[in-house]
């Protein structure tokens, strides 16, 4: 099976031209971390930029002054595929790093009842939130299940998004997580960008273990994790810790199973109540996710940490609940990422642009932090930054381009499709963007 680079090596070389502005997320430090504080506003604007991408590879950033004096360019400028991107942004591919694509159906039931005033777990109790997706998944084919996939993957790329995590969660047995897996890995191999998977074996508790919690968790730390590292098919283990899910100490023991079995952990955590996160960052998560409800001693924690908070305002808009801290994070030092939590319960939306707006309304980041965040530091929160999140020389050509003049129109234009064209691996995909107007 081909990977989506190898597919790219297929591809002429792109020269993207005049590029009103090239935002670049190149370090001011030099550092390959997740970017913190002052550094998030750093987007290392480049005016009239061009980009040269040769076999799924950056190859050189700079001006368009600078490009067309090159002597390879020069030479080769007949093969070129050359893009005038006047009056247009570019800026990195969104690594949206939180999705939860491999679920079958949208759940109206539950959005209609939330409409009328249930809570998310009231949902929950009466046989709706998570568990009313499971059967579906069982009961579907893995071809249907990865053609789902493949459509939600589509719409993300043509909003700009060319790296994208991809929970299981929604099979909650051995087979059908698996399975899940499986499809996840089927879809990726049939889309040029780059697809994480993850295993979320522990979202919440199935049914026919309602009265034997326990026994679920061995079935996940003792089977399932086994299954998955043998078999390649993840490169994370998640677990939704929180009330109504799994407790701290459940989420601990799940994560020691999946760093036995060579795999990275991350976790849901503090979206409906406060989890303490010391005993959790002890175990050197790449990301914490949601992290809605959090003390000082947290952010404190976190700040000290390798660990990246990743917010999903997404899910906090159409659940209606508070906002993720923010401000406070990003002041404390903490490395703050952005993701959609694409899902059919509580974030339908494929849109990084439109978290970037709810970023910048409802959490007061400002529009270059929520780039970053939605970036590099998302790059970082699925351990890509050296491949991903910046427009770099030897980095993967992962590159959006929006039909706008300023990057601050991003999350502006709020809900809109401006994204004009994606460079996914070197691979040039066209997108659909309505024509710029007033």
């Amino acid at each position: 099976m081909r990977s989506p680079r190898d597919k790219a090596r297929t591809t002429r070389p792109v020269l993207l031209a005049n590029i009103s502005q090239l935002l670049s997320l190149r370090s001011p430090s030099g550092n390959p971390g997740p970017r913190r504080g002052d550094e998030l506003k750093e987007l290392a604007i480049i005016v009239d930029g061009a980009v040269l991408c040769v076999a799924g590879t950056i190859v050189s950033v700079g001006t368009t002054r600078e490009a067309l004096r090159d002597s390879w360019i020069k030479k080769n400028r007949k093969q070129l595929i050359e893009i005038d991107c006047a009056g247009k942004v570019a800026l990195p591919g969104f690594v949206d790093s939180h999705t939860h694509p491999a679920f079958v159906s949208p759940r109206l039931l539950d959005f209609e009842k939330r409409i009328a005033g249930a809570s998310y777990e009231e949902i929950a109790e009466a046989g709706g939130g998570i568990c009313s997706s499971v059967e579906g998944v069982r009961a579907a084919s893995k071809i249907d299940l990865a053609a789902n996939i493949l459509t939600a993957l589509q719409e993300m790329m043509a909003l700009g998004t060319t790296t994208v995590e991809a929970k299981s969660g929604y099979g909650l047995s051995v087979e059908s997580e698996l399975k899940s897996l499986e499809a996840i890995q089927l879809a990726a191999a049939q889309w040029p960008g780059t697809v994480v998977p993850t295993l979320l074996g522990a979202h919440v508790v199935p049914s026919e273990f309602k009265d034997q919690p326990q026994k679920y968790i061995d079935l996940i730390s003792e089977r399932m994790i086994p299954q998955v590292s043998k078999r390649k098919l993840a490169h994370f283990v998640d677990v939704f810790c929180d009330r109504g899910a799994f407790s701290e100490q459940d989420c601990l023991r799940i994560f020691a199973a999946a760093q036995k079995n060579k795999l990275g952990v991350r976790a849901h955590v503090s979206q409906l109540a406060r989890t303490p996160l010391s005993k959790l960052l002890a175990m050197n998560p790449v990301s914490l996710d949601h992290v809605d409800h959090v003390d000082e001693t947290d952010v404190s924690q976190l700040a000290q940490s390798s660990t990246v908070a990743t917010l999903v305002p997404g899910a906090n808009c159409f659940l209606d609940l508070k906002y993720p801290p923010a401000r406070r994070l990003i002041d404390a030092g903490v490395a703050v990422a952005l993701a959609t939590d694409f899902n059919p319960g509580s974030s339908p939306t494929a849109s990084m642009p439109f978290i970037l707006s709810l970023a910048c309304t409802q959490m007061k980041m400002s529009p270059a932090e929520a780039i970053t965040a939605a970036t590099i530091n998302s790059a970082c929160a699925l351990q890509l930054e050296q491949t991903k999140g910046s427009i770099e020389a030897g980095k993967d050509a992962d590159i959006a381009i929006f039909n706008v003049r300023d990057y601050r129109e991003i999350p502006y234009w709020i809900a809109a499709d401006r994204c004009a064209l994606v460079i996914a691996n070197g691979a040039l995909i066209q997108s659909h963007t309505p024509p710029f107007g007033a």
